[in-house]
C-alpha cells in the first residue's frame, strides 16, 4: 500500500512536468491513472468524481509553481489571463457539479472522446496556420532578441472559450489548457511560450475554484492528494524551466502518443463496461 501511494509521486511528478512545459495543467494524465491504477495501486477502485476532486486538487499546486516561475521569467499576459479566469469561474463551478452525473461508462467514454480529440488536434497544429485576423483587443509581445508579435481576441470568443475552458475544467479535472493553449495560439496567435503561461496561470485559479465545489461535495481523496502534490510542485517547477532551456517537439511527440493511448483506453473502458 505504501509502495502503491509512493507511485502517486511519480504520477504527479511526470504529469506536471508535461501539463507545465506546455501549458496544459497535467490533469489529463492524473485523472485516468487515478481511475486505471487506483485499484492495483491503491487497493480498490476510485470512483471518477473522487479522481477529478482530486486530480483539481493537485492542479492548484501545479498552477502555483509553474506560474511563480513563469512570474519569474516574465512570460504571462496577466490582462488576458485575468479575463478568461473570470470568464471561466461559473462554469467550472458547474463542470465540477456535473461530474457525479457522468459517473462510471458515461465518464470515461467522455473522457477517452474528448482526449481523442485532443490527440488528434496536437498532431495537426504545426499543419496549422494562426488565424490574420484584425481583433478588436490586441497585444504586443516583444521576444529578448527583439522578435516582435502581435496578438488579439475580442470579447465574444473569449468568452465562448472560457466558459468551455471552465466547464471542461470542473468536469473532467484536466485544467483546461487541453482547450485553452490551441485557442491562444491558433486562433488569436499568442506566442507559443506566452500561450503556456498564461493558461498555467489560469489553471492555477481554474483549479481553486473546482476543487473548492469537489470539496464540499466531498469528493477527495485527501491521501491520494497527500502524495500526488509534492511531486506537483516539483513538476510544475522543473517543467517550466524545462520550457525555458530546451526544445519541446520531443516531448510534445510523447504527449501525443500519451493522449492518443489514454483516449483509446478510456473508450474502451466505456464501451466494455
Amino acid at each position: 500500500m505504501i509502495l502503491g501511494y509512493s507511485s502517486l509521486f511519480i504520477i504527479g511528478l511526470a504529469a506536471a512536468i508535461m501539463g507545465s512545459l506546455i501549458g496544459l495543467g497535467g490533469g489529463f494524465l492524473v485523472v485516468p491513472a487515478l481511475l486505471i491504477l487506483s485499484e492495483p495501486l491503491l487497493g480498490e477502485a476510485m470512483p471518477a468524481t473522487i479522481a477529478v476532486g482530486t486530480s483539481l486538487t493537485m492542479l492548484i499546486f501545479t498552477g502555483l509553481s509553474s506560474t511563480i516561475s513563469y512570474i519569474r521569467q516574465r512570460k504571462i499576459d496577466y490582462r488576458t489571463g485575468w479575463v478568461f479566469t473570470i470568464i471561466s469561474a461559473p462554469s467550472s463551478i458547474l463542470g465540477a457539479s456535473l461530474t457525479n452525473v457522468f459517473e462510471g461508462p458515461a465518464f470515461d467514454l467522455g473522457f477517452g472522446v474528448f482526449m481523442l480529440l485532443m490527440a488528434i488536434l496536437m498532431m495537426v497544429k504545426n499543419r496549422l496556420k494562426p488565424l490574420q485576423v484584425d481583433w478588436a483587443i490586441k497585444r504586443t509581445y516583444i521576444e529578448p532578441d527583439g522578435r516582435t508579435w502581435t496578438y488579439g481576441y475580442n470579447w465574444w470568443s473569449a468568452v465562448l472559450i472560457g466558459l468551455a475552458v471552465g466547464l471542461i475544467s470542473g468536469l473532467f479535472g484536466i485544467g483546461g489548457g487541453s482547450l485553452f493553449v490551441p485557442a491562444m495560439v491558433l486562433l488569436y496567435g499568442f506566442p507559443p511560450h506566452i500561450a503556456s503561461a498564461t493558461s498555467m496561470f489560469v489553471i492555477f485559479w481554474s483549479a481553486i475554484i473546482g476543487s473548492t465545489t469537489h470539496i464540499y461535495l466531498g469528493e477527495i481523496d485527501w491521501l491520494s492528494a497527500a502524495f500526488l502534490i509534492p511531486g506537483a510542485l516539483v513538476g510544475g517547477w522543473l517543467g517550466a524551466r524545462i520550457a525555458q532551456r530546451v526544445s519541446s517537439q520531443v516531448l510534445l511527440w510523447v504527449l501525443r502518443f500519451a493522449l492518443l493511448f489514454i483516449a483509446c483506453r478510456m473508450i474502451l473502458s466505456g464501451l466494455m463496461s
